[in-house]
């Protein structure tokens, strides 16, 4: 079961955008789940109104959520997709790039022989290229106040979660128009999944922010206590199981599966009551979510 699952925000077209993706890379939808009265005056949002899409593309899981205009996407996280030969990555190029923008075209570089980096018509960025290993894995790029940070930071997550490696660093040159000794590229492995990093050798007026975060499904409470304590930095952006690490990059630590059974059972009154009471919280608290749900 993947642990850590990228929650990519979109205004209100997160079910629209999902299905897209299955267009492009083909996959399966999951479990949805919905706005209730709960909260309204802070999400504004209609009751019955999609909250969160599950959707798992080429084996790896995502999580869609429809959270209004307040967070706009950008490259800082993109999504590596690695492909068996040019004719697929051409192939993902045109579907991606249909209304979208590039930022990298479609061409052969001294790092690979057939590479693109585009940001779709969703706010989605995707870098393809003709490679070896997993499809999908989540790109972390370290920009302005980050900048030379990410051997820093790739460090930093593989102390925190289990399962977990440093794989291969590649750093930049002196001949660069970067710090020489900066990372390049680099991947890890965090609870068995990989992700990449890198130092943005240009200025960009973008950085980490909530319109892509972490999830990390915990098993019990104690696994919530060690993930918040560990990776909470920054105390004013902490809400309803939301935090922000040091470096700005967003993470939710929630229970496993908790909240999407509780907010589809068949009695809203219950899952009206579990959603005002995770409204409520900062660190999300099981057992009160519990009370709150069964009405003690």
């Amino acid at each position: 079961m993947q642990k850590i699952i990228p929650s990519i925000w979109f205004d209100h077209n997160a079910e629209e955008a999902a299905n897209f993706y299955l267009s492009v890379f083909g996959g399966t939808l999951g479990e949805k789940t919905h706005y209730t009265e709960a909260g309204h005056d802070i999400h504004g949002m209609e009751a019955g109104t999609v909250l969160t899409i599950n959707f798992e593309l080429r084996g790896f899981s995502f999580l869609g959520l429809n959270g209004g205009p307040a967070f706009t996407l950008n490259p800082s996280v993109s999504f590596m997709v690695r492909c068996e030969n040019a004719e697929k990555v051409d192939e993902l190029w045109e579907k991606l790039s249909e209304g979208g923008k590039v930022l990298m075209p479609i061409d052969t570089y001294p790092f690979n022989e057939r590479y693109c980096w585009v940001q779709d018509k969703y706010g989605v960025s995707w870098q393809v290229l003709v490679a070896e290993g997993p499809k999908i894995a989540p790109s972390l790029m370290f920009i302005s106040n980050n900048t030379g940070k990410a051997e820093e930071a790739i460090n930093f997550y593989t102390s925190v979660f289990k399962n977990s490696s440093v794989g291969k660093l590649a750093r930049y040159g002196a001949d660069q128009p970067v710090d020489e000794g900066n990372i390049s590229y680099g991947d890890f492995m965090l609870e068995g999944q990989q992700f990449v990093a890198m130092d943005s050798g240009r200025m960009h007026d973008f950085n980490f922010n909530e319109a892509i975060s972490l999830i990390v499904e915990c098993k019990d409470q104690e696994e919530i206590d060690y993930f918040w304590d560990k990776l909470s930095a920054d105390s004013k952006a902490e809400q309803c199981g939301w935090i922000k690490d040091k470096y700005g990059l967003s993470w939710q630590i929630v229970p496993e599966g908790m909240m999407e059974k509780m907010l589809n059972d068949i009695d809203q009154a219950k899952a009206g009551r579990a959603m005002a009471a995770m409204m409520d919280m900062k660190k999300i608290d099981i057992a009160g979510i519990q009370k709150a749900f069964d009405g003690e």
